[in-house]
C-alpha cells in the first residue's frame, strides 16, 4: 500500500468495521510473499506481519486469498489462515480453493476465520448453498439463514 497511513484515516471517520483489507499471498521459498496488482507484482510484504500491521492502523478485517489455492480446488490455505487468525484480534475471511463441501467444513473446523469466500462451485452449481449451509449446521458449524 502506497498510503498505509490512509487506513488509520479511514477508520477514524467511518471505524473499522467498514475497513477490509483484500491480501493476496503466495507461499514461496517458505514464507507467505503479498502481492499486489490482482497478483501480478510481488512486494517486499509478509502476509503475517503486514496483516498485523494492518490490524495495528485500523483495519477492523481481513480477506485473504492463497494465490496458490486459487482455482484449484483443492481446499483453503488452511495452516495459514488458523496462524493468521490466531496472531489478529479481527475477523478474518478465507478465499482461494473452495471445490466441495468438505472444503469449507476444514476450514471453519481447522481455523478460526469468520467467513469463507467460493465463485466457481457456486456459479456453476458445484454447491448449493442450501446445502452447503444444511452440511455446516449439521457439523455444529454457525451459519446465518
Amino acid at each position: 500500500m502506497n498510503n498505509p497511513g490512509l487506513i488509520s484515516e479511514i477508520a477514524q471517520i467511518f471505524g473499522n468495521q467498514f475497513i477490509v483489507l483484500a491480501i493476496d499471498a503466495r507461499f514461496e521459498n517458505n514464507d507467505w510473499v503479498v502481492y499486489k496488482n490482482g497478483g501480478r507484482i510481488k512486494t517486499e510484504l509478509e502476509l503475517f506481519s503486514w496483516a498485523k500491521q494492518a490490524e495495528s492502523l485500523g483495519c477492523g478485517e481481513i480477506l485473504f486469498t492463497s494465490m496458490n489455492h486459487d482455482g484449484t480446488k483443492n481446499g483453503f490455505a488452511v495452516d495459514a489462515l488458523r496462524k493468521l487468525t490466531n496472531n489478529l484480534n479481527i475477523p478474518v475471511i478465507a478465499s482461494g480453493g473452495a471445490g466441495t463441501i468438505k472444503d469449507f467444513e476444514n476450514v471453519f473446523s481447522y481455523s478460526n476465520v469468520e467467513a469463507a469466500l467460493a465463485a466457481s462451485v457456486f456459479h456453476y452449481k458445484e454447491i448449493e448453498i442450501r446445502h452447503l449451509k444444511n452440511e455446516l449446521f449439521k457439523n455444529g458449524i454457525p451459519v446465518r439463514t
